[in-house]
């Protein structure tokens, strides 16, 4: 699809691009998203050029990745700071959200409005009925700003993910339509029985985090 851009109260959401080389380079030097991320690590230019130049454009003209450079509004596009970076992507059968904040804007509410944004575009333009969160297992940062956008924790995924050598674990959550009062295209039976239920695991995720 055509490359789209998205307001918020206080963001403008646009599609990464060429210019944000400098800033998303600065930005992957942070340690923190360097150990939550699959981000190659050293993290060196060329890995921004290639994410910039080939991957961003090749999720849109595809349409399995949509990706986008969240700013301030207020802010002249000139001399505009990237606050964070936002995408939403093909997982499975659904579709997975991603996210990082640059480590000077953390704490700002950033992250969670500019999710929130693209979660409703996602289901009132894209069609999606289930939005995706998935980090690995002690990653707060990243379940602080899903919880706040709505999103339901449902569980662990046992070694689902690789990180320094080794198989670790998974948290994962989901979004849908209705937990934002948004229609949904089919409608939605949830499990009445069982082992699990989703308002069993609603508030915090395993591991006892404090939300």
């Amino acid at each position: 699809m055509e490359p789209v851009s998205l307001t918020t109260r206080r963001l403008l959401l646009r599609p990464h691009d060429l210019s944000d080389e400098d800033a998303v380079f600065a930005a992957c030097q942070d340690p923190e998203i360097q150990r939550w991320t699959d981000l190659p690590t050293p993290y060196e230019r060329r890995h921004a050029a290639f994410y910039l130049g080939e991957l961003v454009p090749r999720g849109w003209r595809d349409d399995t990745m949509y990706h986008f450079a969240v700013e301030k509004r207020d802010a002249n596009r000139d001399g505009a700071a990237l606050v964070a970076s936002v995408n939403i992507h093909r997982h499975a059968e659904t579709w997975g959200i991603g996210y990082w904040t640059v480590a000077q804007h953390r704490g700002e509410g950033y992250a969670t409005e500019a999710v929130l944004a693209l979660a409703r575009w996602s289901f009132a333009d894209r069609g999606v009925q289930r939005l995706e969160w998935r980090a690995e297992a002690g990653n707060r940062g990243s379940w602080a700003v899903a919880h706040k956008a709505g999103f339901v924790m449902e569980g662990i995924l046992r070694a689902a993910q690789t990180s320094d050598k080794t198989l670790r674990d998974t948290w994962v959550g989901a979004l849908l339509p209705g937990d934002l009062g948004l229609p949904s295209a089919l409608p939605y039976h949830p499990a009445r029985d069982g082992l699990l239920t989703t308002s069993s695991a609603r508030s915090c995720p395993p591991d006892h985090v404090t939300c």
